[in-house]
């Protein structure tokens, strides 16, 4: 088992001191090869690396022991922008361009539960359905004071059709009738956290990479000490990348009780389990699809940027952004 004990800059490295075994060891990590760190556990950090970090662009994500996301320490911005800052700004003041986008985010959302629903579409035909006809009903939603929480009270009629379908979904014996956050109450909720915190830093990194502001957002609202852009553009990718991997890992035994803790009702995800779902995750980031707009390929975490570049189209009034919709 190993435990980070102290990270220390050296010229373009980073090197990392931990224990495994009792035994002090050392790995130099470069720099360029890096755009964001993943922290789990008790480490130490110093002031002279966090500097370091933010003079090279580098995101670090909190997780604490029990693997839950806790917080990022984001750089100091380098792509402003005020033109797309005040733009966005704007969108978010107008309540009927604001709903435009709340809305696209939802219906992305929405296709990617009935194209998980699809692989068992046989017994999944009436929920898939039913949650075509609430995707439909998005449109009748109009402009108006309370129309972001009628969006999400069907956003969240379509979450309770679609978990409702887990348990045909994954093969494995599992215990899941609902979602439940803060803390996860078995092992199902736990995975899901755990994946949903992955996506949530990837879209914060990619929204670093752009001229967005990750404090201003449409769906969810914006409030303090949290970069809520990034949740909205999760809400796509949690069901297109994050559930997909889920399904993958535990359908292919990859990742199955043995890899939670049964003294916590399967609900902590232990530290094997979390490097599974880690390298799954970062492989999946690297995977290449042929995208059929671009006439090339292009790597899933690409998808991502190519998302943000999208709504900044939009926000500058060049082209009407249309949330990404998983064809494969």
């Amino acid at each position: 088992m190993k435990s980070f004990v102290k990270s220390v800059a050296i010229m373009n490295s980073i090197m990392f001191e931990f224990l495994e075994n009792d035994i002090k060891k050392r790995i130099p990590i470069p720099v360029n090869d890096i755009d964001s760190i993943f922290l789990f556990g008790e480490i130490d950090l110093n002031t002279k690396l966090i500097n370091f970090f933010s003079k090279n662009s580098i995101m670090i994500h909190f997780f604490n022991y029990y693997g839950y996301y806790t917080g990022t320490f984001y750089p100091k911005e380098f792509l402003n922008a005020g033109k797309v800052l005040v733009n966005q700004a704007s969108y978010y003041l107008d309540d009927k361009k604001r709903l435009y986008l709340a809305k696209e985010f939802i219906k992305g959302a929405a296709h990617g539960t009935i194209q998980n629903l699809k692989i068992r579409e046989n017994k999944l035909f009436e929920n898939i359905e039913k949650i075509k006809r609430l995707k439909d009903s998005i449109d009748l939603i109009s402009n108006g004071k309370k129309s972001i929480s009628k969006l999400m009270g069907i956003e969240g009629n379509i979450k309770d059709l679609y978990y409702r379908s887990f348990s045909t979904l994954i093969y494995q014996d599992i215990d899941f009738k609902k979602r439940v956050k803060n803390p996860p109450d078995n092992m199902i909720n736990a995975i899901i956290s755990f994946v949903n915190s992955l996506i949530y830093t990837e879209v914060l990194k990619n929204i670093y990479k752009t001229q967005l502001n990750p404090t201003i957002s449409f769906l969810h609202e914006p409030g303090y000490r949290r970069f809520s852009l990034s949740l909205d553009i999760a809400e796509i990718f949690k069901l297109s990348y994050g559930d997909k991997l889920i399904f993958s890992l535990l359908n292919n035994s990859k990742l199955t009780k043995h890899h939670f803790d049964k003294d916590l009702n399967y609900a902590y995800l232990k530290e094997t389990g979390r490097k599974i779902v880690v390298q799954a995750f970062d492989e999946k980031l690297k995977t290449t699809i042929y995208h059929k707009q671009l006439k090339r390929k292009v790597t899933y975490q690409k998808i991502i940027r190519l998302e943000l570049y999208k709504l900044i189209k939009h926000i500058l009034n060049e082209k009407e952004y249309k949330s990404f919709r998983i064809w494969w």
